[in-house]
């Protein structure tokens, strides 16, 4: 049985929103923020940068939604310092948890099978992913459900 974050994963992906898409926009709706801009940028990183001969969207856009949180956005404002073990352990972790699959390019998960991504593979690759972020985050002092102050 699906909860409401795969539920709304499939709303999504029928709606035609690529894997990084999905991510940074179920970041969103957990902060109560709209961001068009920022999820039209998620595209340029869906199909493994385009090509699928990248690596895979789920793991770039978890990268930028760590970045979202804690990166800098403004002049007066200063990165989160525990921006870089974020990504440390968002790498590692993806790096195992795509290891059956024979590394973290998109054209690997999806078995050389480009262009039409896998719901199994891709979906559970979202689901994972994003509840990965999401304990990184409080595990860093990160709430979820706020996110930066966007002036």
């Amino acid at each position: 049985m699906l909860d409401d974050t795969g539920l709304k994963m499939m709303e999504l992906g029928g709606k035609g929103y690529c894997c990084s898409q999905i991510m940074v926009m179920l970041a969103l709706d957990e902060m109560g923020r709209d961001n068009p801009d920022l999820i039209r940028a998620a595209s340029g990183l869906c199909n493994g940068l385009g090509d699928c001969s990248g690596v895979c969207g789920v793991y770039t856009g978890a990268a930028v939604l760590l970045g979202l949180y804690g990166g800098k956005g403004e002049d007066m404002e200063e990165p989160a310092d525990v921006l870089p073990l974020m990504l440390e352990e968002l790498r590692d972790w993806f790096v195992d948890a795509t290891t059956h699959y024979g590394g973290t390019a998109c054209k690997d998960i999806l078995d050389g099978q480009c262009g039409q991504p896998d719901t199994t593979r891709c979906g559970g690759l979202v689901a994972a992913t994003y509840a990965r972020i999401r304990e990184i985050l409080v595990d860093n002092g990160l709430d979820p459900s706020e996110g930066r102050s966007l002036s």
